[in-house]
């Protein structure tokens, strides 16, 4: 039988542990649902090899991340990615020994996205990062629809940003134009540019848009 179609084609798994034979199971588990993985015997090997340890990751990720290994702890590396900008976008399971529960559900209670504890269930553990890669899915797609609305604001001229803020708080043109001293043509017309620019058709889509940022 072959294995399931994923949802997640592009996602990414990045396992940290040092343990080579824990490594090697968790790839195998994986790639039973067809999902690709990249191993990590160390933290640092991880901050140094890993692109999304640099920049923010441009397809589903999370990370699998032991609690106790030789050198940088588990626990380390992941204060030290809790201070990357697109954290977010790259939940983190701690793998953890039962001598290492406590921390492993302190570190959930500071941002991490679960734990499994030693020995796991192959089942368990898989529907767990995939529910972690649509967490990091949404959040992707998140943080393009914010880039991309500041993009169509940047767009924007210094007057197309007057007319707009006093469009959005609701004055009829009219009582822009005497607000901005100008005329109500030319309301008209940057008004018109702002709905194009913003990709809207009204002043309550672009009001909404705007609250959704």
């Amino acid at each position: 039988m072959s294995a399931p179609v994923t949802e997640f084609p592009d996602a990414k798994i990045y396992l940290v542990d040092d343990d080579a034979g824990v490594r090697e199971a968790l790839g195998w588990l994986l790639r039973t649902r067809r999902l690709v993985s990249d191993g990590y015997d160390s933290a640092e090997a991880f901050l140094a090899e890993a692109a999304v340890a640099r920049r923010e990751p441009d397809a589903p990720c999370c990370v699998l991340l032991d609690v106790r290994m030789s050198g940088m702890s588990g626990l380390a590396l992941f204060e030290q990615l809790r201070e990357l900008p697109w954290q977010a976008a790259m939940p983190i399971i701690f793998l953890s020994g039962h001598a290492d529960v406590a921390t492993a559900v302190d570190a959930v209670k500071r941002g991490a996205f679960d734990f499994c504890e030693k020995p796991f269930s192959d089942n368990a553990l898989v529907d767990r990062v995939e529910h972690a890669l649509r967490r990091s899915a949404a959040e992707l797609a998140q943080r393009a629809t914010a880039r991309g609305l500041q993009q169509r604001l940047d767009s924007l001229t210094e007057r197309e940003r007057d007319v707009m803020n006093l469009v959005v708080a609701g004055l009829p043109n009219k009582l822009v134009a005497d607000q901005l001293q100008i005329s109500v043509r030319t309301v008209e017309v940057h008004r018109s540019r702002v709905f194009d620019k913003m990709g809207v058709k009204s002043a309550v889509e672009l009001a909404n848009l705007l609250r959704g940022a």
